[in-house]
């Protein structure tokens, strides 16, 4: 596939990082020996992932001369991915929904589906559930009450440069603008994918730096963009940093690498990850389809290195809200070792009311997994409050009042049970 011009920016934060380099001399919070063990990897050729049979037969059709290690390359996955309209008409038939975004200034996000998601895609309808959550479609254009670049108020709670510090004792890392993969519904379309997406080492400064003489910042959330699309040494980096800050007591990473971009997860990836526990991570799953060998894989890989593993998934209209759907992901993931952890209410960002499901159909969802399911198996389903009110849980109405000195609950057949509750 051609290389259009804008991949010139990625292009050069991936392979040419000359203006994105740390210091010379260390900062005072790392050591020189810490800085000096990074080794920078020969890539992901020499790692033993697995190519599933879907995947194979899609390279047969689309990239008939492209060897199974430069699939597994990670870099020529970001390279080869799919920016366009026109390019998407090479793998699958548009239909006139989403080819009337033609042409037309979407306020949201550009395109991009790296070759291994988009082989999960061709061959099916325009109604498949991965297909509708990455190609824009004409609703995108269609902006309703209350939607807004920036519902969280992100921007609002950021008292740093790439910080956002909206709850007491923790913080938002916002350490890159980049993606594998734009999610259409993504609520961080006010700064993804903006001019130089990869910010660079420098620009990180001034955030571990407020981090630092924040002393009641116990957590410390790294996100984007998708913080696991830099380079080996710029994650090193960034994470030895904030492990050096000693009130900083675990560090987050939020992504959804494992699933867009699996080939991503090397053993070099790995092994500096697991150097600074305690290290969590939050992975971005939508569908049981993205369970693929490829994603276990990735799982296994992670869970192995002694990082617990969470999902985040969030409430898509024809896409994930119905229980049976739902269970068979949450139960594929706790299979692969991943808890299921939030499942959200999708914030209202411009041209999302497509994908919006009214508030009951979540609490629909949470009953019909409660009870009926693994306790592990059921996520929080939360509403990240516009305004940035920060995550409201809720839940069905299991507490049904009182009678006569006992609380009234309602278990998941239905039927109410009384707890003695006279006690001051």
């Amino acid at each position: 596939m051609e290389t259009h011009e804008n991949e010139l920016c990625i292009v050069h934060d991936l392979m040419n990082q000359d203006d994105d380099e740390p210091p010379p001399k260390p900062v005072q919070s790392v050591s020189s020996q810490q800085l000096h063990s990074v080794t920078i990897p020969q890539r992901s050729e020499k790692d033993k992932t697995v190519i599933s049979e879907r995947s194979k037969v899609f390279m047969e059709i689309f990239f008939p001369g492209v060897s199974e290690k430069e699939w597994n390359n990670w870099h020529w996955q970001i390279k080869n991915s799919v920016r366009s309209i026109d390019q998407l008409e090479r793998f699958v038939h548009l239909t006139e929904n989403e080819i009337s975004v033609v042409g037309k200034k979407i306020h949201t996000l550009p395109i991009r589906i790296t070759p291994y998601y988009m082989s999960l895609i061709t061959g099916n309808d325009p109604e498949y559930a991965l297909r509708k959550t990455l190609i824009p479609v004409f609703d995108e254009l269609i902006s309703g009450a209350g939607e807004i670049l920036d519902p969280l108020s992100e921007e609002h709670h950021s008292p740093a440069p790439n910080i956002v510090h909206r709850y007491p004792d923790r913080v938002l890392f916002l350490t890159t603008g980049f993606c594998s993969a734009y999610c259409r519904y993504c609520t961080r379309t006010h700064m993804v994918a903006k001019e130089k997406t990869h910010m660079g080492i420098k620009a990180w400064e001034a955030g571990i730096r407020y981090i630092e003489e924040h002393h009641e910042v116990r957590d410390v959330i790294v996100s984007g963009g998708d913080p696991l699309t830099m380079p080996d040494f710029h994650i090193e980096y960034l994470l030895a940093r904030l492990r050096q800050i000693s009130h900083v007591e675990i560090i987050r990473i939020g992504s959804k690498v494992p699933v867009v971009l699996p080939q991503r997860i090397t053993k070099s990836l790995v092994n500096i990850l697991k150097k600074y526990h305690p290290l969590f991570m939050s992975i971005h799953f939508t569908h049981p389809d993205e369970l693929t060998p490829e994603v276990n894989e990735a799982c296994e890989k992670l869970a192995n290195a002694g990082m617990p593993l969470g999902s985040q998934t969030v409430l898509l209209k024809g896409i994930n809200d119905d229980v049976e759907i739902m269970k068979k992901l949450v139960h594929g993931l706790l299979k692969n070792r991943v808890r299921p952890y939030y499942l959200y209410q999708c914030d209202p960002i411009p041209g999302s009311s497509h994908f919006r499901t009214p508030i009951s159909k979540g609490l629909e969802i949470i009953k019909g997994l409660r009870g009926h399911t693994s306790g592990y198996a059921v996520p929080q389903f939360v509403i990240d409050a516009p305004g940035g009110g920060g995550k409201i849980p809720l839940l069905p109405e299991y507490y049904q009042g009182h009678e006569d000195g006992y609380a009234k609950l309602m278990n998941y057949e239905g039927r109410v049970f009384g707890y003695p509750d006279d006690v001051e």
